[in-house]
């Protein structure tokens, strides 16, 4: 049979179910792994950009992305403290014809649920936290903490930044603090749209700092994404919370509208963590073990694409195996890599680039950055105010053809 082998992901959040899902629908054998005892996601949005949407599409959820989902009219940049309009992008009516797909905005929950609502539950063990990876024969076993194993055909690592799998493989090797904390809060809307929060994906740009703003559940909630230049540690977590106090304290002065925000938070949504970097990988896989999402290449946030980088690895990953077949699983794995660590290489560094011309603090330096935006705003009224379009318009769908091409060379040597 051409796919007779067994996959192991160690890992449910989103890439871990959006390579079962990917795995699923193609007739593949999976089992996911996650040390949770229940699926699920804090409370914090996600961008979903054409890119992944173009993914979502080919897994049949463009219907339940759009009933969750809310469509932000524009991607707007605003000065930090006078609410100077600095550029403003199309999104909701042009995002479709120059990119192939929408432009979405979720609750980060309601995207994990639907890539996992349909995976079968006997293909899922929940309550269970992986130790690491011993090898037996020519299969890997990925080994657990009450002592059960599990053999495979091929390990996925999609646990995350703090990956056991990649520890087990390449060392576990500590990430850089980058100075900056991050707090992610929701502001439940009783009116929508608020009067003081625009329906954009609204990027506030100021000294040593960013706020990024959008609404969720269809416009019944914003996300917020306030990062500020911090060189105390704060540990590598989305899950500590933080005081509302705190968050206005670290933006005294910046626009009213925002403290107003600010001011409207959930106190029981409010998180905050500290942003730590990695340079890309040069391998992810080691025989039939490989890596992917926040494992494989963890990304700061100034691109938005974590979440649909991850995406995107899913699927890729399910169409080489499904293209190569059980004969050719290391021939997949480099496949696949050889179609993402490029891509996701690119992402990493230019999502670090971001956090250096977001937070631009000298006068100067932001003077010749917001003419630049306007020259590029005069240029082309649909060009992407973060120059994100490159990211855009990959679609993850072509990668197929690719797949089988090289496939038949190798079966041909």
């Amino acid at each position: 049979m051409k796919n007779n082998f067994r996959v192991a992901i160690v890992g449910g959040g989103i890439g871990g179910v959006a390579l079962a899902r990917s795995l699923d629908r193609l007739g593949i054998d999976c089992h996911l792994f996650e040390r949770a005892s229940t699926f699920g996601e804090i409370g914090a949005g996600v961008q979903i950009t054409p890119n992944a949407v173009k993914v979502l599409q080919a897994l049949g959820l463009e219907s339940e992305l759009a009933r969750v989902g809310f469509l932000p009219e524009a991607m707007v940049g605003f000065n930090w403290q006078s609410g100077q309009e600095l550029f403003r992008t199309p999104l909701r009516d042009t995002c479709p014809d120059l990119f192939g797909a929408a432009f979405y905005h979720v609750h980060r929950a309601d995207l994990h649920a639907m890539l996992a609502k349909d995976i079968p539950a006997e293909r899922v063990t929940l309550g269970l936290a992986c130790t690491g990876l011993r090898q037996e024969g020519d299969k890997p076993v990925v080994c657990f903490e009450d002592g059960s194993e599990f053999a495979a055909d091929l390990v996925v690592g999609a646990d995350g930044v703090r990956s056991v799998i990649r520890a087990s493989l390449w060392g576990d090797e500590p990430a850089s603090y980058t100075g900056h904390m991050c707090w992610r809060a929701l502001v439940p809307v009783q009116y929508h749209p608020l009067p003081y929060v625009t329906p954009t994906s609204a990027f506030w740009m100021g000294p040593k700092g960013h706020v990024v703003t959008y609404y969720v559940k269809g416009g019944a909630m914003v996300n917020i994404v306030a990062v500020n230049e911090n060189h105390d540690w704060i540990e590598e977590s989305w899950t500590v919370k933080s005081e509302q106090a705190e968050l206005i304290g670290a933006f005294t002065g910046w626009n009213e509208n925002l403290i107003r925000l600010f001011q409207d938070t959930d106190p029981d949504q409010i998180y905050k963590w500290g942003l730590f970097d990695r340079d890309p990988m040069t391998r992810w896989s080691q025989d039939t073990v490989t890596l992917l999402g926040d494992a494989a290449h963890p990304m700061l946030p100034f691109l938005s694409q974590g979440a649909a980088m991850a995406i995107e690895d899913g699927y890729v990953l399910a169409e080489a195996l499904d293209t190569f077949g059980t004969d050719q699983l290391r021939a997949a794995l480099e496949a696949y890599e050889a179609e993402r660590r490029p891509r996701t290489a690119r992402v990493q560094l230019e999502a670090r680039e971001r956090g250096r011309t977001y937070h631009l603090s000298s006068p100067e330096a932001l003077r010749e950055r917001d003419l630049a935006f306007q020259r590029e705003q005069a240029d082309n009224p649909n060009a992407v105010g973060i120059k994100a379009e490159w990211v855009y318009q990959y679609d993850a769908r072509t990668c197929r053809d690719r797949f089988h091409t090289a496939s038949t060379l190798v079966v041909a040597s």
